[in-house]
């Protein structure tokens, strides 16, 4: 299926420095809320229509609601805008999370989830700046002290938050198909994904480094749970689009990435992997024999040489199971930055995984970590942990990944103008294009959104826009309309013209 629409979700880690009492419920509101009164007028309520995140692709559905809701968006705990790059940002489970617009590949995909930070960051200072005015943008509650992002997975006091990834992919593709042959990949791609993580367990009370923070949350091979009982697949059926016709994979064992080689990686190699599975390419010979626990095993190994045993009584390398995996994706249609890449990073692993340490987030970490260790610091040591969360903070004079790519340590695939303008541009050739631009111009006409429609408030009518195919009106299609209108009416007029008519209900 190409295109292969890809999009990203961050559930950030918040704090409040000056007030630590805060509940995260109350500083992710007062981030999202401020965000939305500096930097648009599109303060659209979230229509829950097209949710439905306990229905299982096994065929079953724990429902939520029994009438759908529409959220107000400044309301606590549920805040929620849509910002001019056509994503969603909003406050979920006491987490500030930024769901990327609908991306048409995977190097699309790296830049509007790096676009995330940008709007992250812009969400501190729109706080930092209202407590400076002595302003509260929530009813009955003073204003919010200056807050700090962090983009990573777990809170050190054993919680762990999502950075999840989606994949459309075609409702003729076996489910079953898809989640087993992907699994033995999943358990090894961390190689070249982890963000690394100092501590062992769940509550990280044991000493040591991990590739992923992921990892020591993951408790099954297949389930629905995303807070509980997560598996290395998920089984969530909200495809958000046509859904006799598409699925979406909701990916929630990735760690969240700063890197762009790492992120680039998580995505492109996702998503050929997929491709090859829906061409019919046979990857049953690498299941594992114990993936719940491999997935532990690989990140607990900093070598790389850790052999996992497979179904048919091989024994083969996380490294060699990518390898296998790399060997038979079609190289015809794919992206060739993603294969050199690919090629690139784990030729580099295969001799001395220090070596990537401009390449990958764990490795950079924990070459970090280890200049503490060589020195003769305790692995109990509290500054490891400090090293740890410093290099995930969004603020860009305390992170550690900045002050790293500052002095080109880290290597850049995209410069820091391209992702400011993903922070305030959507994607041209998806529908993310039709409801950023929306938000951006005509926001306060802007009732409700979700990811299938666009309800405009008219006089005494809504118009809804239904965009169940992910590719509808894109830039070409609506580009004129949407810079020429001078007002809802005349854009309604324009679409009308284009042949692009909403439904109207009063």
């Amino acid at each position: 299926m190409k295109p292969r629409f890809i999009g990203t979700e961050t559930e950030y880690g918040i704090v409040c420095p000056q007030d630590k009492s805060l509940s995260p419920i109350v500083t992710s509101t007062h981030a999202v809320v401020g965000y939305a009164a500096m930097h648009t007028s599109a303060r659209a309520r979230w229509d829950f229509a097209e949710e439905h995140p306990l229905r299982d692709s096994r065929g079953f559905d724990l429902k939520r609601y029994s009438t759908v809701p529409v959220v107000d968006p400044n309301a606590m705990g549920v805040a929620n805008v849509v910002t001019p790059n056509g994503a969603r940002f909003y406050v979920d489970h006491a987490h500030p999370e930024y769901s990327s617009p609908e991306c048409a590949t995977a190097w699309e995909a790296m830049v509007y989830d790096a676009a995330g930070t940008v709007i992250s960051r812009q969400a501190m200072d729109a706080v930092a700046q209202l407590y400076e005015q002595e302003t509260s943008v929530l009813s009955g509650h003073e204003p919010c002290p200056p807050l700090s992002f962090y983009k990573n997975n777990v809170d050190g006091k054993g919680a762990s938050y999502g950075s999840h990834e989606n994949y459309l992919y075609s409702r003729d593709t076996d489910f079953d198909l898809l989640a087993q042959s992907l699994i033995p990949f999943f358990v090894t791609r961390q190689v070249v994904t982890g963000a690394g993580r100092v501590g062992l367990g769940p509550d990280g009370d044991e000493p040591g480094f991990q590739i992923s923070q992921r990892a020591d949350y993951i408790e099954q091979e297949i389930s629905l749970e995303t807070t509980l009982n997560r598996g290395i697949i998920n089984t969530r059926d909200e495809p958000h689009a046509e859904s006799s016709r598409f699925g979406r994979l909701h990916v929630i064992v990735g760690d969240a990435n700063l890197s762009q080689t790492s992120n680039l990686l998580k995505l492109g190699m996702t998503s050929l992997v997929m491709d090859a599975i829906e061409e019919g390419v046979d990857f049953s010979d690498l299941k594992l024999a114990d993936p719940v626990g491999d997935i532990k095993r690989v990140s607990r190994d900093l070598t790389l040489t850790v052999p996992l045993q497979l179904k048919d009584g091989r024994s083969l390398t996380a490294l060699e199971i990518l390898a296998a995996y790399r060997s038979r994706i079609c190289e015809d249609d794919a992206d060739q930055r993603i294969l050199s890449a690919w090629d690139e990073v784990v030729g580099i692993l295969a001799g001395n995984p220090l070596e990537a340490a401009h390449l990958l987030d764990w490795v950079a970490k924990y070459r970090l970590v280890k200049g503490y260790l060589d020195r003769g610091v305790a692995p109990t040591d509290p500054r490891l942990g400090v090293i740890d969360i410093q290099y995930t903070d969004l603020n860009p004079h305390k992170s550690l990944y900045e002050a790293l790519t500052r002095k080109g340590q880290m290597r850049q695939l995209v410069d820091a103008q391209t992702v400011a303008t993903a922070a305030a541009i959507p994607p041209t050739s998806s529908r993310a294009y039709f409801r950023g631009r929306v938000a951006e111009r005509f926001g306060d006409n802007v009732f409700a959104s979700n990811w299938q429609n666009v309800t405009l408030r008219v006089g005494n009518r809504f118009a809804v826009f239904r965009l169940n195919e992910v590719d509808a009106l894109t830039q070409p299609a609506v580009v004129s309309a949407l810079d020429e209108a001078r007002g809802v009416e005349d854009l309604l007029a324009r679409l009308a013209g284009a042949g692009i008519e909403p439904e109207y209900s009063l």
